[in-house]
């Protein structure tokens, strides 16, 4: 089987590689600026702002399966119309498609978002991924639309290089206690990814950590795991700032998970 990573030299397309490389599938992967380095891999230049490009790849590669891990942020061209051009080339040429979205797409009016909840983004770039979401729903309706939170593993994270940096005093800012969030291992979610991908199921998944925890807590498991000193960890209020976004935005994964044989462990148990 041929499987295609849109984004693959990304931090999740990276596990999604190694898992699909260890499988034994034969794995092409897109980037935007420069190739991963993952052995037997058949790496393709993207810009999934470019129509004929994305069908072209697609066509070239004629995969069972997509998987789209791209992350354009805020940029509406990459981050739902290039979402809309994945899915379209994916139903030319028969393709499973399996879409990563974001918690982003949640203003944190609740108390907890299952699968069923409605998006209701905040940001530029949540409402982007709700429009992606519904986009591929509309138009691949045998797709898997997987929401994932807060994405941590291997020390090689954002978060984890930002408290890196924080502890050790080479970068001023702080890691906010009211910005709550479920955090999830990169190797939890690619696993749960491809299980999905592999399967029958279609619609809305949530794949999050089954924790709970502000970026500052976070940040306090993350230096105590790397010998670093947590209370060296400035914190803030993300309240008392002008950023955009939901503050409490907590997947509920539950329904998911009882589907999946992958376990979403929580972060206080992958950080132990």
């Amino acid at each position: 089987m041929t499987v295609l990573i849109i984004g693959g030299s990304g931090f999740l397309g990276a596990e999604l590689i190694r898992q699909a490389t260890a499988a034994g599938h034969g794995t092409a992967a897109t980037f935007a600026s420069r190739p991963g380095k993952v052995p037997g891999v058949v790496w393709h230049p993207l810009d999934v702002r470019e129509p004929e490009r994305v069908a072209g790849v697609i066509a070239d590669v004629a995969p069972s399966v997509v998987v789209n891990a791209s992350s354009g942020q805020a940029d509406w061209a990459v981050t739902a119309d290039g979402a809309v051009r994945v899915a379209l080339a994916a139903v030319e040429q028969g393709c499973r498609l399996v879409h990563v979205s974001s918690d982003a797409v949640f203003s944190g009016a609740r108390a907890r978002y299952d699968e069923r909840c409605l998006p209701d983004p905040l940001t530029p770039y949540g409402a982007a991924k709700a429009a992606a979401e519904t986009a591929v729903r509309h138009l691949v309706p045998g797709a898997v639309v997987a929401r994932t939170s807060l994405i941590i593993g291997y020390g090689r994270s954002g978060h984890e290089r930002t408290v890196r940096a924080l502890a050790g005093g080479t970068r001023d800012g702080a890691l906010f206690t009211d910005d709550i969030r479920c955090p999830v291992h990169v190797e939890d979610l690619a696993a749960a990814l491809w299980e999905l991908a592999l399967s029958d199921a279609a619609g809305v998944f949530h794949l999050a950590g089954s924790d709970a925890l502000s970026r500052y807590d976070l940040g306090v498991l993350i230096a105590r795991r790397e010998g670093l000193d947590g209370a060296r960890l400035p914190a803030g209020r993300r309240a008392d700032t002008s950023l955009p976004g939901g503050l409490d935005i907590r997947l509920d994964s539950r329904a998911t998970q009882e589907r999946l044989r992958t376990r979403l462990r929580g972060a206080r148990e992958f950080l132990r």
